[in-house]
């Protein structure tokens, strides 16, 4: 079930030369692919097929950061990150969408919490963290993911810190 997910992200041609319009466009399809299916995220969630869907996606994403010239281990990453964010973030975009009027992530319930004198930097961010605009989410938090992968430039980055 997770394989047939991604059948159809790479049906059409990317439609950019430019290495981060392309990484979008996936991102964009494939959070359409598991929006597409009840839980979908869910279903995709750490399931690591090895299907031809899966790894031609994988491919893709990591070909257009090597034909930018990303070195492979960043690459690598940089497809994971991507990847990572798009299933997370669906994950809980679906979760959200599921949620009776009083379940934990009711927005009333978050509303009636949060008061200015309390919580003097949350609650004038409340019109935001309340919305189910789900797709500007999804492009604020992919540009970011962007605009760091532009920022620190394609050839080999220094090597990751910690653990």
């Amino acid at each position: 079930m997770a394989e047939a997910l991604l059948a159809d992200c790479l049906e059409r041609p990317l439609p950019s030369a430019d290495w981060s319009e392309c990484l979008a466009e996936l991102a964009h399809r494939m959070r359409a692919a598991l929006l597409g299916r009840r839980d979908g995220a869910r279903v995709y969630a750490g399931t690591h097929s090895t299907g031809r869907h899966t790894l031609g996606f994988a491919d893709t994403l990591i070909g257009v950061l090597r034909e930018a010239d990303f070195a492979p281990d960043d690459a690598a990453r940089a497809a994971l990150a991507v990847v990572h964010f798009t299933l997370g973030h669906t994950l809980e975009e679906q979760a959200a969408l599921q949620i009776a009027g009083d379940g934990p992530a009711d927005p009333d319930r978050l509303r009636a919490a949060v008061t200015p004198a309390q919580y003097p930097h949350l609650a004038p961010a409340l019109p935001v963290l309340t919305s189910t605009d789900f797709a500007a989410h999804f492009t604020f938090g992919l540009r970011l993911l962007l605009e760091g992968l532009r920022a620190t430039g394609p050839g080999p980055m220094p090597p990751p810190t910690g653990s």
